[in-house]
């Protein structure tokens, strides 16, 4: 499945952005989908995720409480609403799925291969 993050810009520390993830076309039905972030110089980290039922959702420890992931499976777009947003969120955000991630390893960065174009977010202190 292709995928295309939108929605980022600069803002200001403790404002808000949504994120936005559409499919070219595919449906996110029986996928887990994900974001991840990557900041200047370092490594892909995991954000958030929601199981491939829409069970379960999972969250870093660092956006807890301020991010919520939701998707819509009819538009077939994934969402990430960010909120009281600090500079170190800054970032170029992914999404992606997978229907063949295990369940323990849903934050690892290497169970997705199809991550498509990112979107930057940048947080002014």
């Amino acid at each position: 499945v292709q995928l295309q993050a939108s929605g980022g810009g600069l803002v200001q520390a403790g404002g808000s952005l949504r994120l936005s993830c559409a499919t070219s076309g595919r449906t996110f039905s029986g996928y887990t989908t994900v974001w991840f972030r990557q900041a200047t110089g370092k490594e892909r980290e995991f954000v958030a995720a929601i199981w491939r039922d829409g069970s379960k959702t999972f969250y870093a420890d660092s956006v807890k409480g301020r991010f919520t992931i939701s998707r819509d499976n009819a538009k077939s777009t994934l969402y990430l609403q960010m909120n009281s947003l600090q500079p170190e969120d800054t970032a170029v955000y992914y999404c992606s799925a997978t229907r063949s991630v295990i369940l323990s390893n849903v934050r690892v960065a290497s169970s997705y291969d199809n991550w498509g174009q990112g979107t930057l977010v940048t947080v002014s202190s």
